[in-house]
């Protein structure tokens, strides 16, 4: 078996090359940071080879957490650990991260100025499903190790039950995008929310006929998923006392109730192309039941007036959110469900008064009855890269003195970085001019 003297310089080498690339990351701007994601990732080919590692010392390593709780405005303090497992975990875990926030830039093309044609809405979506299966499949990967190894979660990452709950989100979020291929009243809602589109000048949109009743059991299926990953969450403990951020849990939440209303308004669409709008009503009603958005009945018209005004302000801010690219989808498109329901709530009530009246059944026995969740997805096995040839072959030589280590860009460094060694100056002494340190005489 062939020795692989420069493997330390190599790893460590390419260990500075992904910090720096993701404290420039950080850095950036919300608008940029999606452009800036692709560069984390690179395919070459590869070749394997097995490598026996003796280690002198355990590494020790520091990671911040990108899930954990903390307090407001602040950041997650580095957590420093030992071994290769953790250092492994964390830059996986990172990769399943990178993979998430890639399919949510895609997702945002959505929402863009310029309304995107069929086909390139499909194409964005077929995208965002592949980076979400990618992320789901990485963080399964890492929940079947840290379930096999059994260390102590240093951080959430290190949690097997916190990486589960990440990749059911991830298929969760991809289930509901095979929905959203094929779902037109998003794009009808986002097409007349576009202050910019003026398709409807020319033709109404197109409300093609859907499955409606499949397309409920795939959000059932995600719900599923979702509540999963929920009681996951809640098993690590929220909030100050626990590990994990109660924004996430909040997220999940909203995930879990936007599926289940989607569910309730296919029903709803398949009832009502069967002839039973009264049902499809009831249905509607279900789904504002799930979202919780449900207005008062009670308190008179000020109430109600109060209660409308507080959910367009946050549509109006959620909306902004949007437009501006930065921190938007926190409510996993509860409000924008909200919105289709009440179009299609607008538009039933209607038919309904005037040319076919039928009763409107209670929504509760219809929530009691609704049928199991099928899934269209399955976890892929995550396959780890190796090494390329020319990389092995570099590795065999010994290092050279002179080879330092990647350090990174001054200009990217945080502020954190202030333990890394510096040469030291003499009060007075003109900046890279001489190389006077403290031990040397100053006259």
């Amino acid at each position: 078996m062939p020795y692989n003297f420069s493997l330390p310089t190599t790893s460590t080498t390419h260990r500075g090359v992904v910090r720096n690339a993701l404290k420039k990351h950080k850095r950036l701007p919300p608008q940029a940071q999606t452009t800036n994601l692709n560069a984390a990732l690179s395919d070459r080919a590869t070749e394997e080879e097995k490598m026996d590692v003796v280690l002198e010392k355990e590494i020790e390593v520091e990671w911040r957490s990108c899930i954990a709780a903390t307090l407001p405005g602040r950041e997650p303090p580095r957590m420093k650990g030992q071994g290769l497992d953790y250092e492994l975990c964390c830059v996986l875990s990172t990769l399943g991260c990178i993979h998430s926030l890639l399919a949510r830039s895609q997702i945002h093309m959505l929402y863009a100025a310029i309304t995107p044609t069929i086909d390139q809405r499909v194409s964005i979506i077929s995208a965002a499903t592949k980076h979400l299966l990618d992320a789901n499949s990485v963080h399964m990967h890492l929940a079947n190790r840290l379930s096999e190894n059994c260390t102590p979660g240093i951080i959430p990452e290190t949690s097997s039950s916190a990486q589960g709950a990440l990749a059911r989100i991830a298929l969760a979020e991809a289930t509901l995008l095979a929905v959203l291929k094929d779902d037109p009243w998003p794009g009808v809602v986002a097409q007349d929310r576009n202050k910019n589109d003026k398709e409807w000048m020319i033709k109404p949109p197109e409300i093609p006929k859907v499955r409606s009743h499949l397309f409920a059991r795939l959000c059932l299926a995600a719900a599923d998923h979702a509540g999963t990953a929920e009681s996951m969450l809640s098993s690590e403990g929220t909030g100050r006392s626990g590990q994990i951020d109660a924004a996430l849990v909040r997220y999940v939440n909203d995930l879990k109730r936007t599926s289940r209303a989607k569910a309730c308004r296919f029903f709803g669409i398949d009832a009502d192309m069967g002839g039973e709008t009264g049902k499809g009503i009831a249905w509607l009603n279900a789904a504002e039941e799930e979202l919780g958005l449900t207005k008062p009945q009670v308190g008179g018209s000020r109430l109600q007036g109060l209660a409308k005004l507080k959910k367009d302000w946050t549509e109006r801010k959620e909306d902004k959110k949007v437009e501006k690219g930065g921190d938007w989808g926190s409510d996993a498109g509860r409000f924008e469900e909200n919105r289709i329901v009440e179009v299609l709530k607008s538009k039933w009530n209607k038919m309904n008064d005037t040319v076919n009246t039928q009763v409107v059944p209670p929504s509760g026995p219809l929530i009691a009855n609704m049928p199991s969740g099928r899934d269209i997805h399955s976890t892929k096995l995550y396959k780890p890269p190796v090494l390329d040839a020319d990389t092995l072959a570099r590795m065999r030589a010994p290092p050279n003195k002179g080879d330092d280590a990647f350090a990174g860009d001054d200009s990217s460094s945080s502020d954190d970085d202030e333990d890394l060694p510096r040469p030291a100056q003499l009060p007075g002494t003109f900046p890279g001019g001489a190389k006077a340190t403290a031990n040397d005489s100053y006259y």
